[in-house]
């Protein structure tokens, strides 16, 4: 099965950031460019994993286990440090389709996104093998400290993902 985009909803990260503030920070704004993310299934859950747009930073920073250059960096990252767990009713598939109606910057956006997603469908083995050492390695207590301090406390974030899921009657 193919990768595809998604945007995370506002309010379900927002319950999330209150008990881990590594939880990424996610405002949806007419106007402002969705925050996407790719899904990943982990631990028997599904997990967002969100992208980051091109930086010439990209350029020089090297892949790590959290994050993994996409086209070297030339098209963004992806950030495993920050993925979190989600139900499928807190997921909003991106519209990646051109229309005459699109001004030019949405269009090059468009296209930004349609080359990420290809480059990550042609690297799905990669993008599953690296989230779930990052996963192993956190839940282990494997990871040093830094790469502790900058990702998600995945446990935490499954437990309040339970507890969402239970307050607003998910299943």
């Amino acid at each position: 099965m193919n990768l595809k985009f998604y945007q995370a909803d506002e309010e379900y990260c927002a319950f999330l950031q209150k008990a881990d503030p590594c939880v990424p920070y996610i405002q949806v704004k007419k106007g402002i460019r969705p925050f996407v993310g790719i899904v990943l299934t982990i631990n028997g859950l599904n997990y967002f994993a969100p992208l980051t747009s091109p930086k010439p930073k990209h350029q020089k920073m090297k892949n790590q286990i959290d994050f993994l250059k996409i086209k070297a960096g030339e098209w963004g990252a992806i950030n495993f440090n920050n993925m979190i767990p989600i139900h499928s009713s807190s997921l909003t598939v991106i519209n990646m389709e051109i229309s005459e109606k699109n001004s030019k910057a949405d269009i090059d956006y468009k296209n930004l996104l349609t080359n990420q997603l290809t480059w990550c469908n042609a690297n799905k083995v990669r993008i599953l093998s690296q989230a779930g050492k990052l996963y192993q390695r956190i839940v282990s207590k494997q990871a040093y400290q830094e790469l502790e301090k900058r990702c998600c406390n995945f446990l935490l974030v499954e437990e309040q993902y339970h507890i969402y899921c239970n307050l607003y009657g998910i299943t």
